[in-house]
């Protein structure tokens, strides 16, 4: 039986399960500081459902499909903001909503990319530029609260739309965009000359451009309020006018937030129409954030070493627990208590023997310093 981990999935454990974990409370304190509520959706669809209206696109050509053994056709989720279709609908507006769960791909993999990892969605149903604003504001805020160095980059899909009219670029629209899209994966010369198979190579030089020549375009008025209303919540955003993001969902304002840390974004979203409502949102991939997070969340815990004296480690033990400590009891060989204390990252190791518990003062080994101090229960 092979039990090796499927390529491109992952196993978390020790500490980087409570990395993780920490992450998401993190996480969801401060999507529900905002006013977000949570929501939990199916990680199986049916496969008519996950493509939508847009088969061809990068993403949706990555499902993984399968059959359940009434035949019907059906595919895991390869991401969370689909399934809004559905929850939002009988929702009084703004509908606020936060999701944490895990999706799937299957495509290459690489260092930073998986075929299963965990998304972290907001997402405002009935939504404008402020709004959009708002979204932004919680971005920055968390990845604060993360110490993760980042920069917040904005662009507008209708502007995009505006400057492949005004250039004659009728004609695979979809196509232009998406090379347009490889500008940050690929050298300019490589985009440029791709774009020439559509007579849209042009388009590269109108983008370098400095930010003040787009005024000229109605659509750079929402990237004006967008910015006007970030700098109300204290928000730094760079404009960068060739952002695409998902062409089957963005409609207006879009935008991804980088670090130097890492060659690929480390979040992204944007507004999108939904049902007929505009609606507005961003990921955040728990795996990238993890991965990034400069914070310390290691954890004081400690292990309690019974030397022959059961009934009042257990006591000891509940004391700890019902002051919030992390303590677990090792009832082993005591030769072995402190290498099993360092594999599992124990920080206090409290021996407990007959003369502690005549004396009622206990030993604290501090694994790190190697310092020893006595505890009165």
């Amino acid at each position: 039986m092979n039990t090796d981990v499927v390529k491109g999935f992952k196993d978390y454990l020790g500490e980087d399960a409570e990395k993780r974990e920490e992450i998401r409370k993190i996480l969801v304190g401060t999507f529900e500081n905002y006013g977000f509520e949570s929501a939990e959706t199916p990680i199986i669809e049916y496969e008519e459902f996950v493509e939508g209206d847009n088969k061809d696109d990068e993403a949706v050509s990555d499902i993984f499909r399968l059959e359940d053994k009434g035949k019907r056709k059906l595919a895991l989720r390869y991401e969370l903001t689909f399934q809004l279709k559905r929850i939002m609908n009988n929702k009084k507006l703004p509908y606020k909503r936060y999701q944490i769960g895990v999706v799937f791909r299957d495509e290459p993999v690489s260092a930073n990319r998986f075929r299963q990892f965990t998304q972290c969605d907001v997402d405002i149903i009935g939504s404008g530029i402020k709004e959009d604003a708002e979204i932004l504001k919680l971005t920055s805020e968390l990845f604060k609260k993360l110490k993760i160095e980042n920069e917040i980059f904005a662009g507008n899909r209708e502007l995009l739309n505006e400057i492949l009219k005004e250039q004659n670029i009728t004609k695979n629209k979809e196509q232009v965009l998406r090379e347009v899209d490889k500008l940050d994966k690929l050298s300019e010369k490589e985009v440029r000359g791709n774009l020439k198979k559509y007579g849209a190579e042009k388009i590269i030089d109108i983008l370098k451009k400095p930010e003040k020549f787009f005024e000229k375009y109605s659509a750079y008025s929402d990237i004006k309020e967008l910015k006007k209303m970030c700098d109300y919540y204290g928000v730094k955003i760079t404009f960068k006018p060739s952002l695409v993001r998902g062409l089957s969902y963005y409609n207006k304002n879009v935008w991804e937030v980088k670090t130097k840390q890492m060659k690929e974004s480390i979040s992204g979203g944007g507004s999108y129409m939904f049902n007929n409502i505009q609606c507005t949102g961003i990921t955040f991939g728990l795996d990238r954030i993890s991965m990034l997070s400069k914070m310390d969340f290691s954890k004081e815990k400690f292990l309690v070493i019974s030397l022959g004296k059961d009934k009042e480690v257990i006591k000891i033990v509940e004391k700890l627990r019902q002051n919030g400590k992390s303590a677990s009891i090792y009832y082993g060989k005591p030769s072995k208590a402190l290498d099993y204390a360092n594999s599992y990252n124990f920080n206090k190791v409290i021996f407990v023997g007959e003369k502690e518990v005549k004396s009622k003062q206990f030993k604290i080994k501090d694994m790190k310093s190697g310092k020893e101090s006595l505890l009165k229960i």
